[in-house]
């Protein structure tokens, strides 16, 4: 069954029938719900692997997992994930509290301030950025950023010595835990800095003409229409990126001096992570050493979805927040 409908012209328009439409609403309906059943058995799948192989590894494990700090599984088979752990998360979060400020303000930039001509080659160059292969950015932060860092880790070591992230004894500067920050940083900002150009971009034009209608400068329009608009996506894009540090490999193996320390002195050469761990044990390793990796990547598996999962709760506090001040 058919309705007729008038046009702006005042001729008849045919309106599809609803069982014409919904012929294309039942397939896309189980292709969606198929797609999803698939991603949550790849996830399972994987944490099912994970697990069995970690096993065995655990069981002649002869130290405490998580709280030992060191890791030997090839000879007396002691080994612990504490500093690891430690020292991705560190890592992971000094790169995420320089990257998200940069990358929001170059998305900003992008979005609202520059021109188009030069908006949209600078756009262009961050999402390239986003593409460089990690060992090019690991190689980059040995052969350049390590010698760099030296004289300024030596001055903050020496004027700001007090606070317990610039304090230690001894070298200071090298392959230390703030080298590897800043090239995860770098890794990570594009990606930020794409997601949050694209969801500034959305932000609704009638909220930021009645803005600016109203008086308010540009800052005040983008501080009153964009920015709480856009919160959702950048937490998003900056968890994203959190993740792509946690999990980044070859960068930060290239640059840790691979030590098994929990320390908070960023400026000395105490530095390791559970992927860097990873990519330079694996080469050279026992049945039991194998499962020992194994395991330390399960723990990589769980942090990174408990911080996704934190995400996701933070997101949807601020979606029903935003609806109930609509």
């Amino acid at each position: 069954m058919t309705t007729n409908v008038r046009t702006r012209g005042g001729g008849p328009a045919t309106r599809r029938s609803a069982s014409r439409r919904s012929h294309g609403e039942g397939p896309f309906r189980y292709l969606s719900t198929g797609a999803g059943i698939v991603l949550l058995g790849i996830m399972t799948a994987i944490a099912v692997f994970l697990i069995a192989e970690a096993i065995p590894a655990l069981r002649a494990n002869k130290g405490d997992f998580f709280t030992d700090l060191t890791w030997n599984p090839n000879g007396d088979q002691v080994f612990g994930i504490a500093a690891l752990a430690f020292g991705t998360v560190l890592s992971s979060a000094i790169a995420l509290v320089i990257a998200t400020p940069i990358a929001v303000g170059v998305a900003l930039f992008i979005s609202h301030y520059a021109p188009r001509k030069l908006a949209s080659p600078l756009g262009y160059l961050v999402d390239l950025l986003a593409a460089v292969p990690s060992v090019v950015y690991g190689l980059w932060g040995l052969a350049f950023l390590v010698p760099l860092l030296r004289t300024p880790s030596q001055w903050l070591n020496e004027h700001l010595g007090w606070f317990p992230l610039f304090a230690g004894e001894g070298a200071i500067g090298g392959k230390t835990m703030l080298a590897g920050g800043i090239v995860l940083a770098i890794m990570i900002l594009p990606i930020i800095a794409a997601i949050s150009r694209e969801v500034f971009l959305q932000a609704p034009k009638m909220n930021e003409e009645a803005a600016l209608a109203l008086g308010a400068t540009q800052w005040e329009m983008i501080r009153m229409a964009v920015l709480p608009f856009g919160r959702p996506g950048v937490i998003s894009a900056a968890m994203l990126g959190l993740g792509r540090a946690m999990g980044e490999t070859i960068a930060v193996a290239l640059i840790f001096p691979a030590t098994f320390d929990i320390t908070f002195e960023i400026l000395t050469p105490h530095a390791n992570s559970i992927a860097a761990n990873i990519a330079n044990g694996f080469g050279e390793i026992t049945p039991i050493g194998r499962g020992a990796l194994i395991a330390s990547g399960l723990v990589l598996f769980v942090i990174t979805l408990l911080v996704n999962t934190a995400a996701r709760l933070v997101i949807n506090r601020r979606k029903e927040y935003a609806r109930a001040g609509a």
